[in-house]
């Protein structure tokens, strides 16, 4: 596979992860209200902005021209959400009635890296690991 192709299949795959995830925090608020820290102010109301943010991000990887800027924000956009993972983790908040033990939270704490490294890759904000030609 090229790395054109590897760009092109991981944008389109972060693109489908950021619509889901932005339907949930518009359809099931509740949930992530939860896990928001008690210093955020106005805790619904921002998780209705992280989806609409989500959503916004997630056409901007599709589109050629927003493609650059939205590859930065989703990356700025994983690292803001962090402490509500972290809270979520260790605060052992339940969502859904149900709460997650650390087989769920140790992956997902170790992967925030990942979701911040992903959107900047796969726009061509930087090219680690791969050192190849860019699509500019």
């Amino acid at each position: 596979m090229s790395h054109a192709a590897a760009l092109h299949g991981l944008r389109l795959l972060l693109a489908a992860v950021y619509l889901i995830a932005g339907f949930f925090h518009l359809y099931a608020t509740a949930g992530f209200v939860a896990i928001v820290p008690d210093w955020v102010p106005w805790p619904a109301t921002v998780v209705v902005v992280t989806g609409i943010c989500e959503w916004l991000g997630a056409l901007g990887l599709l589109l050629p021209r927003t493609r650059r800027l939205a590859g930065i924000m989703l990356a700025l956009y994983a690292i803001c959400v962090f402490p509500a993972n972290l809270k979520h983790a260790f605060d052992h908040v339940a969502t859904g009635g149900t709460v997650l033990g650390w087989g769920y939270h140790v992956p997902r704490l170790l992967f925030q890296p990942v979701l911040v490294w992903w959107p900047l890759w796969c726009t061509d904000v930087i090219r680690w690991p791969a050192r190849t030609e860019t699509l500019r």
